[in-house]
């Protein structure tokens, strides 16, 4: 074949022409919204606005669709299970995104194989089919789609130019591109490879931007008479080139067209008017974007624009209803696609959300990189000095504890509950006397023990503190201390209380300022100790 040397390369023509004047009409202005009584669905397919179901791709009665996004909810019969599908025109639409601007349809996919009944080849209907949107908000999306072709001993064209007019639309030229896929030697099985297309039973080539007419043509001195026992069909078609895996089987059986059902996918970018966002905000009746918290941005594929929700909201950017339109997106309650990890606190707010790490802690944990502010290293020293104190509270509780069972067993043992009932003597508390244990509030010692000095109640006493075992113990001891309690001389110092608290009770006699019992006893002055030496 004269073409055998292209191998894998697509043929790729572009043919410069005459430029003519744009003709179709502001295809996408914005009209009145839409009723809340039009249909949001046809089939398992979502119909969002500016599209919208009507009775034909022209009809706006009830503004269910902007002008140019109508669709027609067909049932497609008994054979189909008596589904519904959504149309534009005759081409069948899968699906519709807001935020890409683009739609997803069906196309034919086009065949071109050797008949053993006529020994002649066949076609799709004729040696060349077509698709077209001039006129229209949709372009064929020059990102997505790509031309495909499979077979052996196969060429086809992609030719953009209409030859009813020589119109290509939105593509100010004639445009023609083409792609072979041969098969190398004898052995044409051998020769594939799954998921390889480059020139080997399989070719793709890109389109260009702007286009919205097509036709497909196969040329008939590439055809698959002399291998038919092996490969009788060449394929071409413009489809969503992401959907797409070559398989082998696609050039050696009819598995390409009945894995696609006779239709693959591709994508149409689609946009409002044909004007940029800066001219069509100052065309507030017309401009399309209504939602408050909404974004205009300029088509990437001709003329136009599409509306999206600003970030941090979701809804339909072309409706002004609250409740359908740019809502605020509660982030913490999509952790899946909010991320919020790693010691992070979710807090909403409108348009976004914040994430700071929690108390102690630093870094961003949006992005799970949170971490203690706390070394290890200092949480082990804290750790160790709390520790430590808690074992020294719990010594301390211990030995208090002991202490106090202690000072119950010597109350008992020092006849504690029977001078509880005395009304002459009084009772202390080892710690109301402990202040005065010490050495600078002694002022007297003996065999029997040392005494101090001390202030009770505003009143000055002294308190005996005998030597251990120098005391009797119980009920004997509680009642001599109670007779002499009640014993009141003026030559006698008075007892006026005890502490048996302790292992040698604490007796706590009246203070006299004036020397010992034997000082006065044996004075010259023979003196009688006055109410006012006794504090």
């Amino acid at each position: 074949s004269d073409l055998l040397w292209l191998g894998a390369v697509p043929v790729v023509l572009l043919w410069l022409g005459a430029v003519l004047a744009a003709r179709f009409p502001l295809l996408g202005a914005a009209s009145p919204q839409p009723s809340s009584q039009c249909q949001r669905k046809c089939g398992s397919v979502d119909i969002p606005y500016p599209f919208g179901i009507v009775h034909s791709p022209d009809d706006d009665d009830g503004h269910c669709a902007m002008n140019g996004f109508g669709l027609t909810c067909n049932d497609t019969g008994i054979d189909d299970g008596g589904r519904h599908r959504p149309f534009y025109d005759d081409v069948e639409v899968v699906g519709v995104s807001l935020q890409q601007g683009q739609a997803r349809m069906l196309n034919d996919i086009f065949y071109y194989c050797y008949n053993t009944t006529t020994r002649e080849m066949d076609s799709s209907g004729s040696s060349f089919r077509w698709l077209d949107f001039a006129g229209t908000p949709f372009r064929f999306s020059d990102i997505t789609n790509k031309f495909t072709v499979i077979g052996c001993e196969t060429l086809a064209y992609i030719n953009g130019h209409d030859g009813r007019n020589g119109d290509d639309g939105d593509y100010g030229g004639k445009y023609m591109s083409g792609c072979v896929a041969m098969c190398r030697g004898d052995d044409v099985r051998s020769t594939l490879s799954n998921g390889s297309c480059s020139g080997i039973g399989c070719c793709q080539t890109a389109i260009p931007g702007g286009l919205q007419y097509y036709h497909v043509e196969f040329d008939s001195a590439f055809n698959t008479t002399e291998i038919h026992n092996v490969s009788s069909c060449s394929y071409a078609v413009l489809m969503d080139s992401s959907n797409f895996t070559f398989s082998t089987t696609y050039v050696t059986s009819p598995a390409f067209t009945n894995n696609y059902g006779g239709q693959a996918p591709f994508v149409m970018d689609w946009s409002i008017g044909n004007e940029t966002c800066d001219v069509a905000r100052k065309k507030p009746g017309s401009y399309a974007c209504v939602s408050d918290n909404s974004d205009c941005f300029n088509s990437l594929n001709g003329p136009g624009y599409i509306c999206n929700c600003s970030k941090g909201f979701d809804g339909n950017p072309y409706l002004r209803d609250p409740e359908h339109g740019c809502k605020d997106i509660d982030e913490c309650k999509l952790p899946q696609l909010y991320h919020c990890t790693n010691g992070g606190v979710c807090r909403n707010r409108l348009g976004g959300y914040d994430c700071p790490c929690k108390f102690r802690w630093k870094g961003d944990a949006k992005a799970g990189t949170c971490i203690d502010h706390f070394p290890l290293a200092a949480k082990v020293v804290v750790g160790t000095i709390v520790g430590i104190l808690i074992m020294v509270i719990i010594t301390f509780l211990v030995i208090l504890h002991k202490e106090k069972k202690k000072m119950a067993e010597f109350f008992k043992k020092n006849g504690g509950p029977t001078l509880e009932k005395a009304t002459s003597i009084k009772i202390f508390k080892t710690e109301d006397l402990k202040s005065f244990l010490k050495k600078n509030k002694l002022i007297g010692s003996g065999s029997f023990g040392k005494v101090y000095k001390g202030l009770l109640e505003n009143k000055l006493v002294a308190i005996k503190k005998p030597i251990n075992g120098s005391v009797r113990e119980n009920e004997q001891f509680a009642n001599e201390v109670i007779i002499q309690s009640q014993v009141i001389h003026k030559n006698i110092v008075r007892l006026i209380g005890c502490c048996p608290e302790v292992e040698a009770p604490l007796l706590v006699y009246e203070f006299i300022s004036q020397g010992s019992l034997h000082d006065i006893l044996h004075s010259n002055n023979n003196k009688v100790l006055s109410t006012w030496m006794h504090v």
